[in-house]
């Protein structure tokens, strides 16, 4: 039987979908990729670099539509749980058999055993693993501060010293306690073995300490200042000011500081201030401080009287000043400001008129001075004073010879008639029973006692000799009861 054309170009039809196509199609069956060459010795990333290089060839034909994948093992070189790499191929290095990409590692990153692998997606295949390198993403890679800054510390014999890292640290200080995921590395100089890897370290032992971030065999800038530790058997604490003693509150609030200790209490007029337990403690307000620190095993409190009155000033009359009436009484003030102003004020209303450093008054009422320091350091002093009438009872005919000074509003002073009182120039004078002079005045004013008397059970008797301006004389006696 002869075969026709038609049916003998069948059967090569057949033969070439049996055994050419099968060929075309293992062209794209299988690739190889090689063992990717890491451009590097280590990784040590940080926020101003991370970008870096690795190579592999491979074999066989890919699918246009072949993606290359880069992927990182864990810190221990796994690929249980890969992470894929953002990754670029780099320009002008591709060849039919090989890619060059660059890439960067995530901000997690840190270990010394990682590894790299590459994957393709059509077809698929896996490279072998890279050498391991060390890796770390330095997310803090700056010098930051422990023990304040303070470059000494001191513990007591037998005791300790507790050096921290600073959080957050004072003025630009990047602390690393910031970051959570951060280790760190202590040291004792001039040992290069750590001593501990925590955020603190207690010393009990004199040397010099620092600590480093850890970041493995990855150099950095991210390590602390050094400090001094020491043993002492009997130490001392003291206060210094910021801005010396007395200081100028309109140039801002002083910084009080002691040693370097491993706790402390600030105390303002013997009473704990507070949320005040630091190594330092600011204030704007003068006082009688005082901070405890405790150096490990033992304590010690110093203490320091702080002034903020730059000047000295004064006026020539107590804080309450008795005139008569239709009389003027001539306030002075007395100053060493530099350069000052006075503002006086009667009733807190400013006197406009009264500019200088005098005041003459002649009314009752409660005045006050503000003297203003207007050159070096700008400071204020207020000076209040009461003027008053003197006290006269016109019902009082007789002299008294019983007063009950309880602050109960009765007879509480000793009250005489108004032609005894101030302005008849009267001598008044009192002794004890021991014939010690209490009181002599030639300008009573109804005001005796003006402190308490410190009696217990026994009523007191004093002796009154009064003397008019025209010798009349009146003696008698005064008993003082509660």
């Amino acid at each position: 039987m002869k075969c026709s054309p038609t049916t003998i170009f069948n059967k090569y039809i057949v033969v070439f979908i049996l055994l050419v196509l099968p060929a075309i199609t293992c062209l794209y069956a299988q690739v190889a990729i090689n063992k990717p060459a890491i451009g590097f010795t280590q990784v040590c990333a940080n926020s101003g670099f991370n970008a870096f290089e690795v190579s592999f060839s491979f074999s066989g034909a890919l699918d246009p539509s072949n993606q290359f994948i880069l992927e990182l093992s864990d810190a221990a070189g796994n690929f249980a749980t890969p992470v894929t790499l953002s990754a670029t191929e780099k320009p002008l290095t591709a060849t039919p058999t090989s890619r060059t990409f660059i890439f960067s590692v995530p901000t997690s990153t840190g270990g010394e055993n990682y590894k790299v692998r590459v994957k393709s997606t059509s077809p698929a295949s896996v490279s072998p693993v890279s050498n391991a390198f060390a890796a770390y993403y330095k997310i803090q890679d700056s010098q930051f501060s422990i023990n304040n800054f303070n470059a000494t510390a001191t513990y007591c014999t037998g005791g300790s010293y507790l050096l921290t890292i600073d959080n957050p640290g004072t003025g630009t200080n990047d602390s690393p306690l910031k970051y959570p995921s951060l280790t760190y590395k202590w040291f004792k100089e001039p040992s290069l073995v750590p001593i501990a890897t925590t955020a603190s370290l207690t010393v009990n032992q004199p040397g010099r300490y620092y600590v480093e971030t850890n970041y493995g065999t990855c150099t950095s800038d991210s390590y602390s200042n050094r400090v001094t530790v020491g043993e002492a058997s009997g130490v001392s604490a003291t206060i210094t000011s910021s801005k010396g003693n007395p200081f100028c509150p309109s140039d801002g609030p002083t910084t009080l500081s002691t040693q370097a200790g491993n706790s402390y209490q600030w105390f303002n007029n013997d009473v704990a201030i507070s949320g005040a337990i630091g190594q330092q403690y600011q204030t704007s307000i003068a006082g009688q401080y005082s901070v405890k620190v405790d150096f490990g095993g033992c304590t010690s409190s110093a203490s320091i009287n702080l002034q903020d009155v730059p000047f000295t000033s004064s006026l020539n009359v107590s804080s309450t000043t008795i005139i008569n009436e239709g009389e003027t009484k001539t306030i002075i003030a007395t100053t060493d400001a530099n350069n000052p102003t006075f503002e006086w004020y009667f009733d807190n209303t400013l006197i406009a008129a009264a500019v200088s450093n005098t005041l003459n008054v002649t009314e009752e009422g409660t005045y006050s001075l503000t003297i203003t320091q207007t050159t070096g350091c700008i400071s204020k002093k207020e000076l209040p004073f009461v003027i008053n009438f003197p006290f006269v009872d016109p019902n009082v005919t007789k002299i008294p010879n019983l007063i009950s000074p309880n602050n109960d509003g009765i007879n509480d002073t000793w009250i005489l008639p108004q032609e005894y009182v101030s302005g008849t120039n009267t001598e008044i004078l009192l002794l004890n029973s021991r014939g010690e002079i209490a009181l002599q005045t030639n300008n009573y004013q109804n005001n005796w006692p003006e402190n308490a008397l410190d009696f217990k059970s026994v009523n007191p008797i004093y002796y009154y000799i009064i003397t008019t301006q025209d010798n009349k004389v009146k003696k008698g006696s005064i008993t003082v009861v509660k």
